[in-house]
């Protein structure tokens, strides 16, 4: 049998040097900046403060291939609260959502943001480190992880101190607070945002279900205008009342300030996985979803992309025997 060789690869040892002299300060530069994160300052840092490649991060405005895309006629913050060591977690929703067509979005920009706290462990300082560099989609915020104590808060809180433009423009619209189990359909929601007020607007699946009264939005994911985001970062009620179920919480700013008047109830559109009867906040999936919960395992999620056809168009690979 013939046997098969490659051709050598020829690197001067000067050039050899130079490259790991360069990744080695590269790694310890990025490590330090993640020892000390700031807020969400970091991935600006690291980022350079350039926008992100449309497939560095998942941005979404027109068709992502367009050399001059549209100006977005919506901006959206999807922000994905999870944990440092949810890897495996993150890597899933990154490319469920960068396989989204962008066409069903039209003109909207939406930005996918997973929020952390603190790093705190050798491990996420390097591998945190590293989906920055490659996606540019991590923000951390100045806190310890936590779910009730304050996160929430802390996200919405830092926004316009941090994102807020010397012009005024608003970087955003709206500004979601979602979990890692939650899985958004961005067309349909940006089709449903376009007839919606732009100022104090509150939208969500109602708890409880169907209620008239003020009651608060599922923390599975709810939506403020950029207005509310505001007032939160400057207000003494949330401030003193950010500990306790944040989606409870949330509501009780709104509804003892009198704010987010434009409440809007997105049953049956938002819901949980169909898993067990039917009832008001649980039901079969729908086509004209805006976003489905309780995806707590692969399967959950696999099932749930299956509906929506997410991998209809996939290329046959050559290496595939299917």
């Amino acid at each position: 049998m013939e046997k098969i060789s490659f051709p050598a690869i020829s690197v001067s040892r000067a050039a050899t040097g130079a490259f790991v002299l360069l990744l080695t300060v590269s790694l310890i530069a990025v490590i330090f900046l993640v020892v000390y994160p700031n807020d969400l300052r970091l991935q600006s840092i690291v980022t350079g403060g350039c926008e992100p490649r449309p497939l560095r991060a998942p941005r979404f405005v027109g068709a992502v291939a367009s050399p001059s895309p549209p100006s977005p006629d919506l901006r959206i913050l999807l922000g994905v609260l999870t944990v440092p060591d949810a890897y495996e977690r993150r890597s899933l929703v990154r490319r469920a959502y960068l396989l989204q067509q962008p066409s069903l979005i039209g003109k909207a920009l939406v930005d996918v943001r997973f929020v952390l706290c603190n790093l705190t462990k050798e491990e996420q300082r390097v591998l945190v480190a590293m989906e920055i560099m490659l996606y540019g989609d991590i923000m951390i915020l100045n806190c310890t992880e936590n779910v009730n104590d304050g996160k929430t808060y802390n996200y919405f809180s830092s926004l316009p101190r941090t994102l807020g433009g010397a012009d005024d423009r608003r970087p955003y619209d709206y500004v979601i607070k979602t979990d890692d189990d939650t899985y958004y359909r961005l067309g349909n929601l940006a089709e449903t945002l376009r007839t919606l007020p732009r100022e104090d607007l509150y939208l969500g699946l109602r708890v409880p279900c169907h209620r008239t009264e003020e009651g608060f939005m599922s923390g599975m994911g709810y939506l403020l205008s950029w207005d509310l985001v505001e007032w939160i970062s400057t207000s003494e009620l949330a401030r003193r009342k950010m500990m306790g179920p944040e989606d409870i919480m949330v509501g009780v700013w709104m509804n003892e300030a009198g704010r987010g008047r434009n409440r809007i109830d997105t049953n049956p559109r938002m819901y949980d996985y169909p898993e067990g009867p039917d009832n008001c906040f649980r039901h079969a999936f729908i086509p004209d979803t805006i976003a489905v919960h309780k995806l707590k395992d692969n399967m959950k999620w696999a099932k749930t992309l299956q509906y929506f056809n997410v991998t209809h168009n996939l290329e046959t690979s050559d290496l595939s025997p299917y």
